[in-house]
């Protein structure tokens, strides 16, 4: 019986659609109201981390070097109060196959589509990960197909996306390039479910997993370099998958000191969805477009529950300018001779800031770096924000408007700390958690859920889930 392809069938069918495309039965991590069994989820991935090394290790992924910038680190302290001014050391994910981290997310998604024996393998992606996917996938000699939201209603694309397209297509995937809009995920469920294509998500169990190996190398190289564990690791935040697998894998190190910040562009009245908006903001990843929505709400992604869950285990989350990580980006490249993409270096940007702050003996592990080229560089995407109609100058990076300029600072002590509202991002996280089953009760293991999702007391949990008319029901007393 041939498929109904409208958009409200191929939707109404989704789950259905996603399921058969990781092979995963979602239904038996519910317990039928708010709460859900994440660990039960991550641990049906079926590997070690000690075999996901194995497997990463045999695609020449991870082991990657970590680099103290010692230059930068002296930039931040000429600038900072006597004593201040911690280490910033940066891990160099740039060395991976593709460029990226998201190479420890492709190799395991690439390994299980091979071992249960799909056809090929996809991927919805307009950053790195479609790079690495198809980097894997070559490897393994799988077909692979890319969808990227690329363009406006003008068919104007990003020259950072364009930039991802071509190294897609050098290693021979197909790329489906669409307009912003909600027929993205119409699409990508459509070439799912006619190819019968592996579902590579950057938010299933088995690409949080790969990441796990990423925090653990940081510990582990940190302790053979100096001797103790880093008092923060900074972590560019979008998806949450690359702040959830890292800190899952300096849990599993054993380092329970260190702390996990998140850091995002600020693209504050912005929308990720709207065409006049799309072309209107520098940044295609790592900005509070994506890093609030997905921490927020984190199941409106393309599986049934996401396993990229930050708000169960960030530490506090800085917000930078976008002038600013332009700003760093060179920096790195004339103070240390790295020539490095603009995500790593939004995190490097806050960990710039956030050294002023701390003391000379302590140390900031900068979490990644990615490869840069064509269209990732500053120059073009400066240029193209100004072709855009985006007033361009140096100044005072907190008069900075998305959309409507960007500042570069006038002077590095420009670039400073800023701390999103965690709390009120952890309410609607409750909120949306209770939407997104319908909620009208709560039980005591949802509200046990909630504080483990959330890293918050009882109290707040019940005060924000009767803020939004949730029944706390009452345990029955034998």
């Amino acid at each position: 019986m041939a498929h109904d392809y409208s958009y409200k069938a191929v939707m109404a069918r989704d789950n259905e659609i996603m399921k058969k495309a990781l092979g995963m039965d979602y239904e038996k991590y519910e317990s039928g109201n708010i709460a859900f069994d994440y660990e039960a989820l991550m641990n049906d991935v079926g590997l070690s981390l000690e075999e996901i090394i194995q497997i990463q290790r045999s695609v020449g992924v991870g082991n990657t070097p970590l680099l103290e910038l010692k230059n930068l680190t002296a930039l931040a302290r000429k600038i900072s109060p006597k004593g201040k001014g911690a280490r910033i050391f940066v891990k160099d994910e740039q060395c991976n196959p593709s460029g990226s981290f998201k190479d420890r997310r492709a190799s395991i998604s690439a390994y299980m589509a091979q071992k249960l024996g799909y056809k090929g393998i996809a991927a919805a992606t307009s950053g790195n990960y479609g790079a690495a996917v198809a980097s894997q996938a070559a490897m393994r000699n799988l077909p692979c197909i890319i969808v990227q939201e690329c363009f406006d209603s003008r068919k104007i694309g990003q020259p950072e996306i364009l930039e991802k397209q071509r190294k897609c297509e050098s290693y021979g995937a197909e790329v489906v390039q669409l307009t912003v809009g909600p027929e993205l995920f119409y699409t990508y469920l459509r070439i799912l479910e006619d190819t019968g294509y592996f579902n590579a998500s950057l938010y299933s169990n088995f690409g949080i997993a790969g990441v796990e190996t990423l925090g653990y190398e940081i510990i582990q190289q940190c302790r053979s370099m100096v001797g103790r564990d880093p008092d923060v690791i900074m972590v560019t935040n979008a998806g949450g998958g690359n702040l959830t697998g890292t800190a899952r894998g300096a849990q599993k190190a054993g380092a329970e000191k260190t702390l996990i910040f998140g850091a995002s562009v600020d693209l504050a009245g912005l929308s990720m969805a709207s065409d006049h908006d799309f072309n209107r903001k520098s940044f295609t990843t790592g900005h509070t477009g994506f890093g609030m929505p997905y921490a927020t709400d984190p199941d409106h992604s393309d599986v049934p529950r996401s396993a990229a869950r930050p708000l169960k285990y960030i530490d506090d989350y800085l917000l930078v300018k976008q002038g600013e990580v332009f700003y760093i980006t060179e920096a790195l490249a004339q103070l240390e001779g790295m020539e490095r993409g603009p995500a790593g270096n939004t995190s490097l940007t806050a960990a710039f800031a956030l050294a002023q702050t701390l003391d000379e003996d302590q140390i900031i592990v900068v979490q990644e770096t990615e490869y840069t080229g064509a269209g990732k560089s500053p120059q073009p995407q400066l240029s193209f924000a100004k072709e855009n109609g985006i007033e361009l100058k140096f100044g005072n990076s907190d008069e900075e408007v998305p959309g409507k300029n960007i500042i570069l600072p006038d002077h590095p002590s420009r670039i400073k700390v800023r701390h999103a509202d965690l709390d009120k991002m952890k309410k609607s996280y409750i909120r949306k958690a209770a939407q997104h089953v319908h909620a009208t009760t709560a039980t005591e293991e949802d509200i046990h859920y909630l504080m483990a999702e959330t890293r918050k007391d009882r109290e707040f949990v019940i005060a924000a889930l009767k803020e939004n008319n949730i029944e706390i029901k009452q345990p029955i007393l034998n």
